[in-house]
């Protein structure tokens, strides 16, 4: 297995966090390169979102929720399966007080067949592409 963690403290309450996070219409507003995001379902698992990037639709089934705490995203493509998890808990806010949240990504990457060659690859063209999504969810957030 491959992947990264991410990170960030947000000056936000874990409410305010997780209404954004799973905003699945507005994601594209700080995950990098997406256009669009249609959910098939509320927010629970099982339920399937499909991503429009760069002119392709992508799927990915939202594997597990704990409202208003977690959310992991599976997407699977040929011998390619890579989970999103991400996790917010209550932190001292960066501006004195207890309204902030730490907002964690941990991406594993696990490839198959052909592809098991190529995982650190793929899992290190992860983390470069997505690596930088809780700063850009943190931005979003505290500009709000």
């Amino acid at each position: 297995m491959g992947g990264f963690h991410a990170e960030a403290t947000i000056d936000r309450p874990v409410a305010e966090v997780w209404a954004v996070l799973t905003d699945w219409s507005g994601i594209g507003r700080w995950m990098a390169g997406i256009d669009e995001v249609r959910a098939e379902g509320p927010t629970a698992a099982g339920t399937t979102l499909t991503f429009r990037s760069r002119g392709k639709d992508r799927t990915s089934t939202l594997l597990e929720v704990v409202d208003g705490t977690s959310v992991t995203l599976r997407s699977t493509q040929g011998g390619v399966t890579a989970d999103y998890r991400y996790v917010l808990s209550p932190e001292p806010s960066p501006a004195g007080g207890d309204a902030g949240t730490r907002a964690t990504l941990d991406a594993e990457c696990t490839a198959t067949g052909l592809f098991r060659p190529l995982q650190g690859i793929i899992a290190r063209a992860m983390a470069k592409a997505d690596g930088g999504q809780m700063d850009a969810l943190k931005a979003l957030v505290e500009s709000s």
